[in-house]
């Protein structure tokens, strides 16, 4: 499968895409792109980075999986194509923003403006057969996503890594806690986001941190 993303990821990830489990990985998504119904589209599969070219990356924020449902998944986490109905953890995002920062919620569900302004909307696993959750898990996805955090971290200064719920909060351990902002909390999801997803003021503390570090704010 041809791997089509931004120069600058590419100069940054050309040896990851020549090691074994990347191309295993590759091989496995051949077939399953040629023999299963796999989200998202194999032309949207690189979007998080494609949007959000590596230079102009200052926020990363880590999901899990992409959606499974018809139409939904686009190649950046927690975001839905425009007229998908928004999904019950980015309506809590929503909610905390307007609760951080005032702003009034879109009517879409798609990030696709936040991935313009430096923002990598980064899922651990960029792959998933449809209505199957978790289907791609442990193809190789999580290495080479795994990768992309420690490159970011290790080659990159002043980034925000906002990481929500259990899963993602393990992955500060790539991060060097000295060169970036890390910010945990629960997942936004309707079964957690009560238990401090809400009041974590992740997005302007995101804020603040890139102001004092001559950064542009993100317009959330």
């Amino acid at each position: 499968m041809e791997i089509n993303i931004e120069t600058g990821w590419r100069q940054l990830l050309e040896a990851e895409f020549e090691k074994p489990y990347f191309v295993a990985l590759n091989q496995f998504l051949e077939q399953e792109y040629k023999n299963e119904t796999v989200f998202p589209p194999k032309n949207q599969l690189f979007n998080a980075f494609n949007l959000c070219p590596l230079d102009k990356t200052k926020v990363v924020i880590l999901g899990q999986d992409p959606y499974h449902g018809v139409n939904q998944a686009h190649g950046l986490c927690f975001s839905v194509n425009n007229g998908i109905k928004i999904p019950p953890s980015l309506k809590n995002i929503y909610k905390e923003i307007y609760s951080d920062c005032g702003t009034t919620p879109p009517l879409s569900g798609n990030l696709e403006r936040w991935a313009h302004q430096g923002v990598l909307l980064l899922n651990a696993t960029l792959t998933v057969r449809a209505h199957q959750a978790g289907s791609h898990q442990k193809q190789g996805w999580e290495i080479f996503t795994d990768s992309v955090i420690q490159y970011l971290s290790n080659q990159k200064k002043n980034i925000a890594f906002l990481l929500w719920g259990a899963y993602a909060g393990k992955k500060s351990a790539l991060i060097n806690s000295n060169d970036h902002l890390i910010l945990k909390s629960p997942h936004p999801s309707p079964l957690s986001a009560h238990r401090g997803f809400f009041g974590n003021k992740h997005f302007s503390q995101t804020n603040a941190f890139l102001k004092n570090k001559g950064l542009d704010q993100i317009e959330w």
